[in-house]
């Protein structure tokens, strides 16, 4: 159990530390009229291991488990991606890292209300006959206001002041781009925000693929105890 556990820590690491650092690089390709830079983080391909984890550690070892995974996953993965802000990447002058401790914000606030709603819904629906439906219905609502959180606090020119409060450069991406690439000009942090989400849905779609494979692998949590809070 403890090293299933500290495996679940150590990937939530992992996931936390290269969302954050990555979030701040779009995805420089470009699909015919379509600059995917508009619409998309590497960011995005990371964070949706997130819900993956918690979802097998809420299976097998209850929501209390899974709520810990997240906290102690949380911090030590937010201290590894300040380290890097500062001290390990090329970015750490500049406009890039004036947004470091928004972005920190953000993800604190967006990470830790998106699993724990992930873990509610889990819990809520664990006794469902479909087997896909407890990970798949969490990790969408999770990564939807998820996402809303992160993108609002992080990026949108009406929280500049997060910024200021630290003394930085407004690091908001306000300026306007083509929604998802082809739609009319939007603030490029909705645009971000909406490629982002549809990357999620997507995951959370692909990723119902190695839950499923894992479930025959270890042993569920008896049904009394997975019900406890």
């Amino acid at each position: 159990m403890l090293a299933r556990f500290l495996a679940a820590v150590a990937a939530m690491v992992v996931v936390v530390a290269a969302s954050n650092v990555l979030v701040l690089y779009p995805l420089q390709v470009q699909l015919g009229s379509v600059n995917l830079a508009d619409l998309l983080t590497w960011g995005a391909f990371t964070f949706p291991f997130a819900f993956l984890i918690t979802d097998l550690t809420n299976r097998y070892d209850g929501p209390r488990k899974a709520r810990l995974v997240v906290l102690v996953g949380f911090v030590v993965g937010l201290l590894v991606s300040l380290y890097l802000s500062y001290n390990a990447l090329p970015w750490n002058t500049g406009g890039a890292a004036a947004t470091t401790q928004r972005i920190a914000l953000a993800s604190a606030t967006a990470f830790l209300v998106g699993q724990l709603l992930d873990i509610a819904i889990f819990s809520r629906l664990r006794a469902a006959r479909a087997w896909f439906l407890p990970p798949l219905a969490g990790s969408l609502f999770g990564s939807m206001i998820d996402t809303a959180i992160f993108f609002s606090i992080a990026f949108a020119p009406a929280l500049a002041g997060v910024d200021a409060l630290f003394g930085l450069a407004d690091g908001s991406l306000g300026f306007p781009a083509p929604w998802l690439g082809v739609g009319p000009d939007v603030p490029l942090w909705f645009s971000l925000a909406s490629g982002d989400f549809l990357v999620k849905f997507l995951a959370a779609l692909l990723l119902l693929a190695p839950y499923r494979a894992l479930m025959g692998k270890l042993k569920p949590l008896p049904p009394l105890a997975a019900q406890a809070a």
